[in-house]
């Protein structure tokens, strides 16, 4: 495969950017290469600088369920683009994106836009603490909310250890009030409220963990959460940046039949462009400034032109009435393939990862045994039978619409001959 124009361009970006990339994953070191630059994608499929074609199962990490470069969207875009790139005022697009999203999240009884999945779950648990008046909060291991400060935290050598933080830049003080459980482990939970419940304004989780892998909870295990929570009065956040309208067109909280206090949105909810949400209960969401004392604001929150897309896609999922049968059955196409050709696999709706480990992967603890190089040999292998997917074993795959029966079986196929080389 010929990625000249590639290298030269990373060999560019390096100069100004580290690591030549905006955001780590996409540098490609996990997988032993340097990065593809991408010319333009279109459907499922994605093309590089070099005219190389793939199959996409990226998605831009999860946003494009319909695929690239949908034409009611982008011309959605262009005609917002032609009345203003941004006004930093209020707009009628605004209120029409809300009821759109409280349609489907009837949770969210109030909601505010923002620019980020970062930014919505760094608001939300702001909120949380102004309702409640404590400060502590509860997250997973190997459950990602974006990188503000006091949630980039591992575990310490107990599960009463105030949490250290995971990368440098970061003091202990912006963790010291992060408590860290098992995801899947009951225990881990109860342990954390039975010490310090009267301490707890939160407790965020991904209802379908997504970024160690793709991870289910265990049955009953949300159900067990949403009980602990309201016997301690916290509030039980659900981080659906990646399952809001994925999992269904009422995200994870409508596929498992659990209602959050809160919920951040992101990826889907704005068609490809930045846009993210977070909200609640009424009477949570009226501690927010300028009903209350809780402190938001963002220069280009509810962009007109970002805003405009969100709204051609949400009413693009409202008219596909096959879209989740659809997009479920190609994931389950390609999740059969991986099983048997002998390979570990996860899957939760149109999610999957295959996992290089022997044993179930139910939590972190499970996802980091995995071994990365027998991943990288895979990723580079389906890379070269035209497949291109997320270069790092801790993430997921996204199936789309736009993924046709050929895709799929072109899929199934390239992961059957790895299995025999």
């Amino acid at each position: 495969m010929n990625t000249q124009n590639s290298e030269r361009l990373y060999e560019r970006a390096c100069k100004f950017m580290p690591g030549g990339v905006n955001s780590p994953v996409r540098a490609c070191r996990s997988v032993g290469m340097s990065p593809l630059f991408i010319d333009h994608a279109s459907g499922s499929r994605i093309y590089d600088e070099d005219g190389n074609e793939f199959i996409d199962y990226i998605c831009s990490w999860g946003p494009n369920i319909l695929g690239h470069a949908v034409p009611e969207v982008t011309q959605a875009v262009k005609s917002a683009c032609d009345r203003g790139l941004t006004f930093g005022a209020c707009h009628k697009g605004e209120i029409e994106l809300a009821e759109l999203i409280q349609k489907h999240f009837p949770s969210m009884e109030m909601l505010r836009l923002v620019n980020s999945g970062t930014e919505a779950v760094m608001s939300a648990i702001r909120a949380a603490r102004g309702f409640t008046g404590r400060d502590r909060i509860i997250k997973f291991e190997g459950c990602y909310h974006g990188h503000s400060d006091g949630l980039l935290a591992k575990a310490g050598s107990g599960l009463m250890t105030h949490a250290i933080p995971s990368g440098a830049g970061v003091p202990a003080g912006y963790t010291e009030n992060t408590l860290l459980a098992r995801y899947n482990d009951e225990e881990s939970v109860e342990k954390l409220f039975k010490a310090c419940g009267n301490e707890i304004a939160a407790l965020i989780v991904e209802p379908c963990a997504a970024n160690m892998g793709v991870v289910p909870p265990k049955p009953g295990f949300l159900k067990f959460l949403r009980d602990i929570t309201e016997k301690y009065g916290a509030v039980l956040i659900f981080d659906e940046v990646i399952t809001g309208f994925r999992l269904s067109d009422g995200g994870a909280q409508k596929y498992y039949g659990i209602t959050p206090d809160m919920t951040t949105l992101g990826k889907i909810v704005g068609g490809g462009m930045p846009l993210a949400v977070y909200g609640g209960k009424r009477e949570i969401m009226e501690c927010v400034a300028p009903l209350g004392s809780v402190y938001q604001a963002g220069t280009l929150s509810g962009n007109p032109c970002a805003v405009a897309a969100g709204i051609a896609q949400l009413k693009l999922i409202e008219s596909t009435p096959d879209l989740y049968s659809r997009i479920d059955s190609g994931a389950e196409k390609l999740y059969n393939a991986y099983l048997e050709s002998g390979l570990n696999v996860n899957r939760c709706g149109s999610l999957l990862t295959v996992f290089f480990t022997d044993g179930a992967v139910t939590d972190y603890d499970a996802a980091v045994k995995c071994d990365t190089a027998k991943f990288a040999e895979y990723w580079r292998h389906m890379l070269g039978c035209g497949i291109y997917a997320a270069p790092s074993q801790f993430e997921a795959m996204f199936v789309s619409y736009a993924h046709s029966d050929e895709d799929i079986e072109r899929t199934v196929l390239a992961i059957r001959t790895f299995r025999q080389k």
